[in-house]
């Protein structure tokens, strides 16, 4: 592709690089210019202008960024139309945005002409919400440069693995001296965090926070009843052999994993049991306030596995507030 300044005699059929301004007319950035155009500027007294002017095998920045953008959506992701070389990919559902990092990365890395931008990984998206955009630099890409990036989003790096209706079964520990208004708090909460993911409580169970109650609950219940099993404790889990991940072994259940390098949610618990994900939350999932605990109910929502790896992964970017109640502020001068 050629870009630089000629004389106007000669720009006739490139496009515009800058805005140039002739009398009454204005021709924009990108305006292929024709003879009238040339002309009307020579009148004006416009001597020169700077123009791309491609080449053969050159590919436009729109059909650039097209077939660029479709090669990169994968399911549940929609393309706009293309326009001054920028697709912008938009979500087709309410979800979780599942991204191939290493197919982005090495296509930016590709070429300079050529970018990808998205959100964040795992991101909860909304229904026509923006996830991402194709953009190309230049006026024009070699057609060579286009192909070798859609090979590099040969398996589609974008898409939304959208939210799916569950059932949740609710049990809610508790000492004596706890306030039944925390305990309805929690509920409510909860079933309006379930609702918002298109869930919905299927049972709540309230019981004294033993081992031994708890053990005997989960047993009488029948797992077809559910999807997802949210357990609050009177108490934080402190250990594996506390209340709640020691009820779930007890009946043949699995801890995969205790605590997350996600603040607040430090202290959930993920485990199984009869083949169904259990959720020992945090005591800040009584809060609507986001949270880690959010962040494995949506996966779980979105059909998502959730291993330990994955939970020990959700670090970098997992410092989500701070709590000012805490006894030791995270800002400041060491004590």
């Amino acid at each position: 592709m050629f870009f630089g300044t000629v004389p106007v005699a000669e720009a006739a059929g490139g496009v515009l690089a800058h805005r140039v301004r002739a009398a009454e007319k204005v021709l924009a950035k990108g305006h292929a210019l024709s003879a009238e155009d040339c002309a009307s500027l020579a009148m004006a007294g416009v001597a020169e202008v700077t123009i791309a002017r491609l080449s053969p095998g050159d590919m436009p920045e729109d059909e650039a960024a097209r077939r660029l953008a479709r090669q990169a959506a994968g399911p549940g992701i929609r393309c706009a139309e293309a326009f001054t070389g920028r697709v912008n990919l938009f979500a087709e559902a309410d979800g979780v945005l599942v991204l191939d990092e290493a197919a982005i990365h090495a296509f930016n890395a590709l070429d300079e002409g050529m970018t990808l931008a998205t959100l964040s990984p795992f991101r909860r998206v909304k229904a026509n919400e923006m996830v991402g955009t194709v953009k190309i630099i230049p006026f024009a890409l070699p057609g060579t440069v286009v192909k070798a990036g859609c090979q590099t989003l040969s398996a589609p790096p974008i898409r939304v693995a959208a939210f799916r209706p569950k059932r949740v079964g609710l049990i809610l520990l508790a000492t004596s001296e706890m306030k039944p208004s925390v305990l309805n708090k929690t509920a409510r909460v909860t079933a309006e965090r379930v609702a918002s993911l298109g869930g919905a409580i299927a049972f709540e169970r309230r019981l004294p926070h033993r081992k031994e109650a708890l053990a005997e609950a989960l047993q009488a219940l029948d797992p077809k009843a559910l999807d997802i099993l949210i357990v609050f404790g009177a108490a934080a889990i402190s250990d594996r052999r506390d209340v709640i991940p020691a009820a779930i072994e007890a009946i043949g259940g699995r801890v995969i994993h205790l605590g997350m390098p996600v603040d607040p949610g430090n202290l959930l618990l993920l485990a199984e049991w009869a083949g169904k994900p259990v959720l020992g939350a945090p005591g800040c999932a009584r809060s609507p306030a986001e949270n880690g605990f959010d962040w494995v109910l949506e996966r779980l929502f979105a059909d998502l596995p959730v291993t330990a790896r994955d939970i020990r992964a959700m670090g970098v970017g997992g410092l989500l507030m701070e709590i000012i109640s805490r006894p030791q502020p995270r800002a400041g001068e060491e004590m």
